[in-house]
């Protein structure tokens, strides 16, 4: 098959990072964008709450910083925290001018017109947000645009396998020159050439049993640019959001942090509020210390959740400020203006990942890394609720800006080997891959989650060990699939999170030992760098 001709930017990702960096780009550049599945299948479409910004006049840039620093528990960059809040109306402008349309509120007492809702860890109401449903305003909007663009092409069902770079063909430096990827409608192998490669691939959850996230953040982005010999940092710090849907048939709904933000109260199973004895900040502390008193108070009485109340608000109030959370919640019998919301802790939002410098550039000439695969300094030891979304439109920008600058000067993409399926076969035991990955799976929720221990820890990484030289076994002898990729790069940054919980002796933010229950600013007050073997400074 002929490998077509080099795009100038390759991204690999279509959420809000992906498309607005492609978007950004001048309509000279050719644009390819992958999409594992539908463009809109991603943590973008389904983020509820909202964009950090200071919109308010009695709100202030500085304030953002401080509440941004403080959630991330003395990890954050305070140069890239101030960065990324500075530009946060300018963002959020920006999107207005694509067509998202946000909640407004003619009543507003700041008279900025939006209506700003607060949440955990923020000490302003500075989240705008459309409805309960920001992500899938943000997310249809960017596609509807993009769809318009005469120089991108739209690959969805295409997941990448891995990245191509001058090591793997043989030449003196190991620029990025594109990816090997599947194409899951004809089941074949592509080559995707580029002079830039971007991954905005979002973060890892699904490496957990419960998450919050759609089945597409298998960490593929991390996994991959590990693979080339990119560093990472900070994968112990995985956001567990406190309250997802408790019921069977809900699977991965997450209930807003908003919902606490406009008064919501968490309850146990006896109607008892205790958050006030966690935290002077109640319901409102950040979601770490948030879930880390869900996760006490479900064990000390071995109940299978809590409870997230907001019935004493009106009715309309509700109906308004939470539509699809009230609608899908009476998919299950549950009516949220009359009753409580069974909620439990699942895992969120990598905290950690790729890292880049404040362009989005990685270590390899060439490749750009944004979004949740990335790590810039932003979250520290724990992310600030809708600080994510504010990211994803800051460092796109930023990487677009530094892509476009330096594409006239990009050496020509050298020619490539296709891909080679000459010495493998059909799998003959698929069962292997399903039970690998259920195995995967709930031995992290069991021994890297929300608690921590040296003993957990240790029989996390014996696992994994075992699971990886499993894997890489069968990857070298059977064609791949999309479910094989997902779980070689699952395991991947299973075990990377275990080897950076290990190296953190401390509790700090996301990351809580039993053996190590208090923060230590002595020696443990910077960021945990894993360096592959193959890393070239």
């Amino acid at each position: 098959m002929q490998i077509p001709a080099p795009y100038d930017v390759l991204i690999i990702g279509s959420g809000a990072s992906g498309l607005g960096l492609a978007l950004r780009l001048g309509e000279s550049c050719r644009v390819a964008v992958i999409a594992k599945r539908d463009l809109q299948e991603g943590n973008t479409y389904y983020a509820q709450g909202g964009i950090s910004a200071v919109l308010d006049v009695r709100d202030s840039i500085q304030s953002h910083v401080e509440d941004t620093l403080e959630a991330g528990a003395g990890l954050c960059d305070p140069e890239i925290v101030r960065m990324v809040v500075t530009e946060g109306k300018e963002n959020v402008n920006w999107l207005l001018e694509q067509g998202v349309e946000f909640t407004r509120d003619a009543d507003s007492p700041a008279g900025n017109g939006y209506h700003l809702t607060r949440e955990g860890g923020h000490t302003h109401r500075r989240v705008v947000h459309s409805g309960d449903a920001t992500g899938r305003a943000v997310e249809t909007r960017l596609v509807d645009k993009i769809q318009g663009r005469p120089n991108v092409e739209l690959f969805d069902n295409h997941i990448a396998i891995d990245l191509i770079t001058g090591s793997k063909l043989g030449h003196a430096d190991n620029r990025c020159y594109g990816a090997y990827v599947l194409n899951r409608i004809k089941d074949r192998v592509e080559t995707f050439r580029a002079r830039s490669v971007v991954l905005a691939t979002g973060g890892a959850s699904k490496v957990y049993l419960f998450t919050t996230n759609p089945d597409v953040s298998t960490g593929d982005g991390i996994a991959m640019a590990w693979r080339a010999g990119c560093r990472v940092a900070n994968m112990e710090f995985i956001q567990f959001h406190p309250t997802c849907l408790y019921h069977p048939r809900a699977k991965s709904f997450l209930i807003s942090e908003a919902v606490r933000g406009e008064g919501g109260r968490l309850l146990l199973p006896d109607g008892t509020r205790f958050m006030p004895a966690f935290d002077k900040r109640a319901e409102l502390a950040p979601r770490d210390i948030v879930a880390r008193a869900i996760d006490h108070e479900m064990k000390r009485l071995g109940a299978d959740c809590v409870f997230l109340d907001i019935s004493h608000k009106p009715a309309d109030f509700i109906k308004t400020h939470f539509p699809t959370i009230h609608a899908r919640c009476l998919e299950f019998g549950i009516d949220i203006t009359k009753e409580p919301i069974p909620v439990v802790p699942a895992a969120h939002y990598t905290c950690g990942g790729v890292i880049t410098d404040r362009n989005a550039q990685t270590d390899i000439p060439g490749l750009y890394v944004v979004g949740e695969t990335a790590y810039t300094g932003l979250h520290g030891a724990n992310r600030m609720a809708s600080n994510s979304l504010l990211e994803c439109m800051v460092f796109g920008r930023l990487a677009s800006e530094a892509i476009s600058n330096k594409l006239a000067d990009a050496p020509a993409v050298p020619e490539v080997v296709p891909w080679d399926e000459s010495r493998v076969t059909d799998s003959d035991e698929e069962v292997v891959v399903s039970h690998n990955w259920d195995e995967l799976r709930r031995f992290m929720w069991d021994y890297v989650g929300i608690v921590r221990s040296n003993k957990r820890l240790q029989r996390a990484k014996r696992r994994v060990d075992m699971l990886r030289r499993e894997i890489i076994d069968y990857y070298s002898n059977f064609r791949v699939s999309n479910d094989l990729l997902e779980l070689r790069n699952l395991v991947e940054v299973a075990d990377l999170i275990i080897r950076s919980a290990k190296r953190r002796r401390e509790s700090r933010g996301l990351h809580y030992t039993l053996d190590f229950p208090k923060r230590d600013d002595t020696g443990q007050r910077k960021p945990t760098v894993l360096i592959p073997d193959n890393y070239e400074p």
